[in-house]
């Protein structure tokens, strides 16, 4: 017999937090809410394995607002309680976010300050000197603000939120993290909270917890195959380009889909193509300024795009990005790793896309960690999600990894071959080839540099006129055409002769206002019957009937 689920107002919290919670919608605790809460409400140390999407953030957030509402009820004074530590700066803006919600009714007892921004230290230092109740941040920002005296825990500190905690010492924050352990207090309570639990995790467990309660929940990392259905499907480079495009051309991808990519360089490379087509996207990657990327996030969540192509260049499979190179100097060494440390960013880990009904791996990802974090970007909570696989016979090593994984995690998590025949679409691939011919090095060197410029105006200039004017926020797309490529307009629209006969009973690429449109007909001329074109030149007959309804009766 199952027991029932234990129920937010179950579980002692204050009823602003409630409030704030049903708000939300939140109609029930999740697996890890469930059994973490009332955990470190009981002020256990945690260690907690779920996967992608099943709510650790609010697991964590609840019992530390909870906490600080209850201090404040018995020692009024103003002080930093508590510390959350993230590898990205995205995933600090959204933590902030998600605790600024639960403290919708209480902002006044509870304040928060995310740190984690690429502003300088001295600008944050007013931020700290009011001293907030929660400060967010990466591991070495929150150390230059200890050693600056901009901010103390060691009297202050309650609780430790260690997030996403397999990616720090792979984000090079091992040395940061050791240091700032020595500006903390000798008890305080800890979380660390993970989607794996690496050979790293263990190693902070020992440095962070203390006689903690280990919580693995959800057996597999991915959902079963009645939540999240994965496909794979075999082509080389070409096909890659003409099968995106013929998913999202022929709208057989429906929804919000994230496509994910290699390298930066592929990033532009598919969005100047996709662009040859009128496909609108946006593209994500560590180049670009933090600001424009926790905006592009935002207005996807909020449903102004459809495609985002994200990078996940930083991701699990090069640690030693952060490392520093035998045989080197010191000082070289040190300037390469703080090159490192400076490019924070990893769009497959941590970030809640919300309502993302497709990922499509468009590279293959090079870890099965990285396949697991990618692909766990959909299928969040109970939402059901589709994954598909674009796989080269270079990376079908990758994918005879990910298989024998995800096999023995959970054997409905296989990847199914996606029932696909490239024979088809043959039709299209001369429009692709005619595409990708307008995508130069050239073109693509200045739609980098374009994307840049573009994101850095927006990001610096406009900061202000854009917190004193919102709705004005809200015209600010990403997904606009960069135009550095040859744009071909017969490309734009589908030909209904070139929809494969399998599609055309459910498919129609065009609405009829747009199919009239293409047709490009000349309208009927009105007064003129078909019998009159007979032995005649229409045009000549349709110009000579005009003038003779706008000719002026002669005076008699």
């Amino acid at each position: 017999m199952e027991t029932e689920t234990l129920q937010f107002h179950e579980m002692g919290l204050d009823d602003r937090l409630l409030k704030a919670v049903a708000d939300l919608g939140w109609s029930k605790p999740t697996l890890i809410q469930e059994k973490a809460i009332p955990l470190a409400l009981e002020g256990k140390d945690l260690l907690a394995r779920a996967r992608t999407g099943s709510g650790k953030t609010a697991a964590y957030a609840v019992p530390v607002i909870q906490r600080i509402l209850a201090s404040k009820q018995n020692v009024r004074v103003q002080d930093v309680r508590a510390l959350i530590l993230v590898p990205t700066k995205e995933l600090g803006q959204q933590v902030q976010f998600m605790m600024r919600q639960l403290t919708a009714y209480c902002s006044r007892d509870v304040r928060v300050a995310d740190i984690s921004g690429k502003d300088d230290v001295s600008a944050q230092r007013p931020i700290l000197m009011e001293k907030p109740d929660v400060v967010v941040g990466t591991p070495s920002r929150v150390l230059a603000h200890l050693n600056a005296h901009n901010l103390s825990l060691q009297t202050s500190l309650e609780t430790l939120v260690v997030d996403e905690a397999d990616l720090l010492f792979s984000f090079g924050f091992e040395d940061d993290l050791k240091n700032l352990l020595c500006h903390l207090p000798k008890i305080y309570q800890s979380f660390l909270m993970s989607a794996t639990l690496s050979d790293d995790v263990q190693a902070l467990k020992e440095l962070l917890l203390h006689n903690p309660v280990t919580l693995k929940l959800q057996g597999s990392q991915l959902p079963d195959s009645s939540q999240l259905q994965q496909f794979s499907v075999r082509c080389e480079e070409e096909d890659k380009f003409l099968l995106i495009y013929t998913l999202l051309k022929l709208r057989l991808v429906q929804g919000k889909t994230l496509i994910f990519v290699g390298t930066v360089d592929r990033c532009y490379r598919l969005k100047l193509f996709l662009e040859q087509f009128s496909i609108p996207a946006c593209v994500l990657n560590s180049e670009l300024p933090v600001q424009s990327r926790c905006h592009i996030i935002t207005q996807f969540n909020q449903g102004f795009y459809d495609y985002i192509i994200a990078t996940d260049e930083r991701s699990l499979a090069d640690p030693a990005a952060t490392s520093q190179p035998a045989g080197r100097g010191k000082k070289k060494a040190a300037e390469k790793a703080g090159k490192a440390k400076e490019k924070e960013y990893s769009i497959s880990r941590g970030v809640d896309f919300q309502n993302v009904a497709n990922v499509i791996n468009f590279d293959f990802p090079a870890t099965v960690e990285s396949y697991i974090h990618r692909v766990g970007r959909t299928a969040r909570a109970d939402n059901p999600g589709t994954a598909l696989s674009f796989v080269a016979n270079t990376e079908a090593t990758l994918l005879s990894e990910v298989e024998t994984t995800l096999t023995g995690d959970n054997a409905e998590s296989t990847l199914k071959p996606y029932q696909f025949t490239m024979e088809a679409v043959e039709g299209f691939r001369y429009r692709c080839r005619d595409a990708m011919r307008s995508v130069t090095k050239q073109a693509l060197r200045e739609a980098r540099l374009k994307e840049i410029k573009k994101e850095l105006l927006n990001s610096e200039k406009l900061k202000t006129y854009f917190e004193d004017n919102p709705r004005d926020l809200q015209l600010l797309r990403h997904d606009q055409d960069l135009h550095p490529a040859v744009i071909k307009p017969h490309l734009k629209n589908v030909p209904e002769y070139l929809i494969p006969e399998t599609l055309r009973g459910v498919i129609n690429p065009m609405s009829k206002k747009r199919r009239r449109k293409t047709l490009n007909q000349k309208p009927k001329p009105q007064g003129v019957s078909k019998s009159s074109f007979k032995g005649k030149n229409p045009l000549r007959s349709f110009r000579y009937t005009k003038r003779e309804r706008t000719k002026k009766p002669s005076q008699s």
